[in-house]
């Protein structure tokens, strides 16, 4: 490979020049009108895709470093702020950079670039651009998915692809069970994990069976209720083994799949039975009341809250609403359905993810919300709070958990001092 060029990530200078590199800004309406000079918003969108541009031209950098960092840059850039237009005029372009990342990088270049397909897939929505997008690049996704010899990260990373990919684009039945097909080959091998003599082999693999998982669940809830049927009766007398794994993340993966197989099956049958349900709400109490002194703290806290809400899905029927905040609106997630969504793009988007359910014509879609909310500059100006509040605000906070910790350590030394 040729010398590693210095590519100035698109985070820091970008920030300062308010295009979004970081998106928390952008989430919250007052960001729009922060006190200061006004930014001159036509100069600053040329600068910015500008940079992209030189981006995407060092995704064909003959050092792999380099095109790393590129792709690394354009993903930043794409999860924070839309820019449909841009990648429009360019869609292909980025399509063969990413095929050629990952038909010949390494496994750190072919994640990131199964990270940016993702993000392509997500700025360009349901459309006919998105379905050539995912022509090409799915064949190539399964066969790194299926090839044992590619590093896990490359097939955890393409896996999660090829699942968001295949939800946002297929209009084909057909491509949409072959693609479930695929992952099913790959996380199904999980089941025989206590049969397994290999168990590191099975240790290692795991974050690969969970990525497969939760790509087909997402799958799962697109499809026809009598393919739902067929599934339901294949893998929910399987998964239950799931929740004896090692692995705390694959326990917690196997029981939001089982709250959502149990939901979905009460939706296409009011009068579902499930033949070994006291086996099965015996495990999930047990996770939920885990107190193994082996295990970690904050594993334990944050199993046992999962599987509370899991407990209550299989024997009550019930779901703990959560709402979302970004800007001026709200959204209720309020299944296991929609929480499994909502999820899945969160991990792709990161921060991006307010910013997104605001303006993303596609998510606005998936979750219901209508049309993106225009809000005048008036309106963004009430909504403001100036620099001055926020400094009193954040030293009286800082006041106060001051002298809650101050109590707390002053406890701490009685007990010490005590014993």
């Amino acid at each position: 490979g040729g010398q590693p060029r210095n590519v100035q990530p698109f985070s820091d200078e970008d920030a300062s020049i308010e295009t979004m590199s970081h998106c928390s800004g952008f989430s919250d309406p007052a960001s729009f009108t922060e006190d200061g000079p006004e930014v001159d918003e036509e100069a600053t969108q040329e600068d910015l895709e500008y940079k992209l541009k030189g981006f995407i031209d060092l995704t064909l950098d003959k050092s792999a470093k380099t095109r790393q960092a590129a792709l690394e840059s354009l993903k930043s850039a794409f999860s924070s702020k839309i820019l449909y237009e841009f990648i429009m005029e360019r869609r292909m372009t980025l399509t063969d950079s990413i095929e050629r990342c990952i038909k010949k990088g390494k496994s750190d270049e072919q994640c990131a670039a199964a990270g940016l397909a993702c993000l392509l897939c997500v700025q360009m929505g349901s459309g006919i651009e998105s379905e050539e997008i995912f022509k090409t690049l799915g064949p190539l996704l399964k066969k790194i998915v299926c090839d044992g010899t590619a590093s896990i990260q490359a097939r955890q990373a393409c896996a999660t692809c090829l699942g968001i990919c295949c939800f946002i684009v297929t209009d084909d039945i057909t491509e949409l069970y072959s693609t479930m097909e695929c992952l099913e080959n790959i996380f199904t091998k999980a089941y025989q994990r206590d049969r397994d003599t290999n168990g590191v082999s099975s240790t290692h693999n795991t974050v690969l069976h969970i990525s497969a998982l939760l790509a087909w669940t997402l799958l799962l809830t697109i499809c026809p209720m009598n393919e739902v049927k067929k599934k339901i009766e294949m893998h929910l007398h399987k998964l239950p083994s799931l929740l004896s794994c090692d692995d705390l993340n694959m326990r917690i993966a196997a029981g939001e799949t089982l709250a959502l197989l149990f939901e979905l099956a009460r939706e296409t049958d009011a009068d579902f039975f499930y033949e070994d349900m006291e086996l099965l709400t015996e495990k999930l109490r047990a996770l939920a009341t885990d107190g193994n002194k082996h295990r970690a703290k904050v594993d334990k806290r944050k199993q046992r809250s999962v599987f509370r809400d899991v407990l209550r899905a299989v024997e009550e029927r019930d779901f703990p609403t959560e709402m979302v905040k970004f800007g001026p609106e709200r959204m209720y997630i309020d299944c296991w359905v929609k929480k499994q969504t909502y999820d899945t793009f969160k991990e792709i988007l990161g921060s991006g993810m307010q910013y997104h359910l605001q303006s993303n014509d596609f998510l606005r879609n998936v979750f219901e919300l209508g049309p993106p909310v225009m809000l005048d500059a008036a309106a963004l100006k009430t909504m403001k709070i100036s620099r001055f509040e926020r400094h009193l605000y954040n030293s009286a906070a800082f006041k106060a958990r001051t002298k809650a910790r101050s109590k707390c350590r002053d406890k701490r030394a009685d007990v010490g001092e005590f014993f």
